[in-house]
């Protein structure tokens, strides 16, 4: 080998050396930050010239194995919606064991009812009736209310997803232009290409997508269903909020708002091209969960009512007068169910923050006096009334024929179910998650593999110091010959 080459030789070990130990420090520093992917620095060759050439850094990354985990993190962040919805309801209308749930309290007024029969006559009693009423009125109303809370958490959520995906479009977007630019600069792109995938993440979290690889180190982003998020230029997705829902109100009659992307309306069901992440979950509750929730509510409510509200069980009562239980405090109308369950009142004439006439249970709603205190066929009449079986019907429940607490308790095993498979989905995509977060963390930065790979460049390093040394004593020598 001449001198000239084994200078050469030398020179090139030296920077290559130089280069490998950045890029290993880079990793090093780095083993803990998210998203960042481990860089390999590429080596070759100079060919017919003694020496090696420096490639490019290549990122360590597995395609089959990104796209495999981020669907299963598409598919835990849609399980937690539904789990936390189901979960919450099922608190709302309370569980078996709850001496606060709709059940327990209607119950507790059927129980009052018998200690009324027991002594007609006693206003105590009487008054209690009235105070477990109450309670019945009281439980389906924040029931109904807590639902109505959790519909516009979904809307405000949707809200919320849809800006969120703007701004992350437009920043991958960004992020194309400047990786194509840098590339062409010959400069490296590994920080910016983990920008970007992480912010694909926070993309596919909302909205699943396929990543596609175009030209000059771009990509595009096309959902699941085939709808281009980005390619080339940023997909626009609109959305129109409210603040405040009705339960009346769906997208159907045109009362809330569905999505557009670039200004085409988007189907924003379970099975439409945006399907699978967070934003159609929000759209599924708000639309459809919600509204089968708020069905069950109303249908109980109704039955509720119309159970005294009838003419046949008290004779006071006309045809358009309320029972104890009301609509707003009025007569309850069956082409107006929607709702019924928010609106639900005790009669003002018995209520104990009403007028507190007490002795109506005994002698009739509508009474123009006191009866005889000794009489209790009306109370046993709504003893009677709330065993008896009735037919009522439900989206989620279909048609059955039950008395008041198996309507009620029906309802309540309803939403513990729901609430115990919406877990174990979780459950199950939790795990799916975690093992391929797993899988994908065992690409990342080997912190003594790269200790290691650090000692083995200092020797290397060392070593062409010393092929340099040697030249200089060679070229020395000559010179002084």
């Amino acid at each position: 080998m001449s001198i000239t080459s084994a200078l050469n030789s030398a020179m090139t070990g030296l920077t290559a050396n130089a280069r490998l130990s950045q890029v290993t420090s880079e990793n090093l520093a780095n083993a803990l930050t998210p998203g960042y992917s481990s860089q390999t620095l590429n080596l070759h060759t100079n060919g017919v010239t003694p020496g090696v050439r420096i490639g490019d850094v290549e990122r360590n990354i597995d395609p089959a194995l990104q796209s495999s985990a981020r669907k299963a993190e598409a598919e835990h962040s849609k399980s937690q919606v539904y789990a936390d919805f189901y979960a919450r309801m099922s608190g709302l209308v309370g569980k078996v064991d709850d001496s606060t749930s709709i059940t327990a309290q209607i119950s507790n007024f059927d129980a009052a009812l018998v200690e009324a029969v027991s002594r007609p006559d006693s206003t105590e009693r009487l008054h209690d009736l009235s105070v477990k009423a109450g309670l019945i009125v009281q439980s389906i109303t924040a029931a109904a209310d807590g639902l109505n809370k959790l519909r516009v958490a979904a809307e405000s959520s949707i809200d919320v997803q849809v800006d969120q995906l703007n701004n992350q479009l437009k920043e991958l977007e960004k992020l194309n232009a400047r990786i194509v630019v840098t590339q062409a600069a010959g400069a490296s792109t590994t920080a910016m290409e983990d920008q970007r995938d992480l912010l694909v993440d926070q993309v596919n979290a909302a909205i699943p997508v396929n990543v596609v690889q175009r030209d000059q180190g771009r990509i595009a982003l096309i959902s699941v269903g085939g709808v281009a998020l980005l390619d080339g230029k940023a997909a626009e997705i609109s959305f129109d909020a409210k603040r405040n829902i009705e339960p009346q109100m769906t997208q159907a009659n045109g009362l809330l708002s569905g999505l557009e992307i670039n200004g085409f309306a988007m189907d924003t069901t379970v099975t439409g091209p945006l399907r699978g992440g967070t934003l159609i979950s929000q759209f599924d509750i708000r639309d459809n969960v919600a509204v089968e929730s708020q069905n069950d509510l109303d249908a109980m409510a109704r039955d509720l009512v119309e159970r005294f509200q009838d003419p046949a069980l008290d004779g006071t009562i006309g045809l358009t007068d309320a029972g104890i239980f009301t609509d707003a405090g009025g007569f309850f109308d069956p082409a107006d169910t929607i709702g019924l369950a928010a609106r639900l009142e005790l009669n003002d004439l018995v209520a104990m923050d009403g007028q507190a006439e007490t002795w109506r249970f005994r002698d009739g709603l509508y009474a123009a006096t006191p009866g005889e205190p000794g009489n209790a066929s009306l109370l046993n009449a709504y003893s009677d009334v709330i065993s008896e079986n009735r037919t009522v019907s439900t989206i989620k429940l279909g048609t059955i024929s039950s008395d008041l607490n198996t309507l009620s308790a029906s309802v309540m095993s309803r939403f513990a179910r729901d609430s115990d498979s919406a877990n174990n989905s979780l459950s199950f995509a939790a795990t799916s998650h975690t093992e391929m977060a797993k899988a994908e963390l065992a690409l990342g930065v080997d912190s003594d593999a790269e200790l290691q790979n650090m000692m083995v460049i200092e020797n290397a390093y060392a070593a062409n110091a010393k092929m340099l040394s040697a030249i200089d004593e060679m070229m020395q020598s000559l010179l002084r010959i």
